[in-house]
C-alpha cells in the first residue's frame, strides 16, 4: 500500500521532523563557531592562571625591561618595538584573510589566491618574529624550567628581582606564547592546502567559497587571541 500525500504531509511536520535551520548556518561554519569557543576556554584558562600570578606579586618581570631589544639590531632601550612588529604583521594577515573572503564571495579566483598567498607569508614573518625573541630570551637566560641567576637578573632589570617569579614568568611566557604560535603554525598549513584546493578549483567546481570563510574565522580568532596575549605579557 502506497503512503498517501497526506500522510507525508503529516510525518513531514511532526515535532520530530527537524525543518529549517533555527541559525541559518551551514553545519561546517557552526562546527567551527564550536571548535573556536572550546579553544577560547583554553587560552582563557591560561591568561587567567598568569593574571592571578602576576597580580600576587609586586616583583615580577616588568615588559618594558623584558622586551626592550630588536633581536639582531638593538639590545636595550627599545620597548615593545619589536613585539609591536610583531602585532602589526599579525593584523595584517587579518586584513588580507577578510579580502581573500570578499574575493571568494565573488567568485574571483585570482585574487583569492593573492590575498591568500599575503596572509600565508604574514602568518610566516610572524612565526619568524617569534622565533627570533625566543631565540634572544633564551640567550639572556629564560627558558622553561630555566632563569637567569640572581646576578643577571640584577644586571637585566637594574635592581633585585624575586627568582620564584621570574621562573614562573618564562614558564607561563613560552608556555603560553607557544600554545598561540602552534595555532598560528597550524592556521599558516591549512591555508597553504586552501590555496592549492583553490589553485586546483575545487571550490569553483563546487560553486562555492564557504571553505575561504570557514579558514578565515580560525585566522581572525588566532589574531584577536593575540591581542589578548599581547595585553597581558607586553603591557600590564
Amino acid at each position: 500500500m502506497s503512503t498517501s500525500v497526506s500522510q507525508i504531509d503529516e510525518v513531514k511536520t511532526t515535532p520530530w521532523a527537524g525543518g529549517r535551520s533555527p541559525f541559518a548556518v551551514e553545519y561546517g561554519k557552526l562546527m567551527m563557531w564550536f571548535f573556536l569557543l572550546s579553544d577560547a576556554f583554553t587560552f582563557s584558562t591560561l591568561l587567567i592562571s598568569y593574571g592571578a600570578l602576576r597580580f600576587s606579586s609586586n616583583a615580577w618581570p616588568a615588559p618594558d625591561l623584558v622586551f626592550q631589544s630588536v633581536p639582531g639590531m638593538i639590545e636595550h632601550g627599545a620597548p615593545l618595538v619589536f613585539v609591536g612588529l610583531m602585532t602589526f604583521i599579525l593584523i595584517m594577515s587579518s586584513v588580507t584573510m577578510v579580502l581573500a573572503v570578499e574575493a571568494g564571495h565573488r567568485n574571483a579566483k585570482k585574487e583569492v589566491v593573492w590575498w591568500m598567498i599575503g596572509t600565508i607569508i604574514g602568518g610566516l614573518m610572524f612565526l619568524g618574529c617569534q622565533a627570533l625573541e625566543w631565540n634572544h630570551l633564551h640567550s639572556e637566560g629564560f627558558w622553561w624550567g630555566s632563569i637567569p641567576t640572581t646576578e643577571e637578573l640584577k644586571t637585566l632589570f637594574h635592581g633585585p628581582i624575586s627568582t620564584t617569579y621570574a621562573h614562573q614568568f618564562a614558564n607561563l611566557f613560552f608556555t603560553i606564547t607557544g600554545f598561540h604560535g602552534f595555532h598560528v603554525f597550524s592556521g599558516v598549513v591549512i591555508n597553504i592546502i586552501i590555496t592549492i584546493n583553490v589553485l586546483m578549483g575545487t571550490y569553483e567546481k563546487r560553486g562555492s567559497y564557504l571553505m575561504i570563510e570557514k579558514v578565515g574565522l580560525y585566522w581572525h580568532f588566532v589574531d584577536l587571541v593575540w591581542v589578548f596575549v599581547f595585553t597581558f605579557f607586553y603591557l600590564v
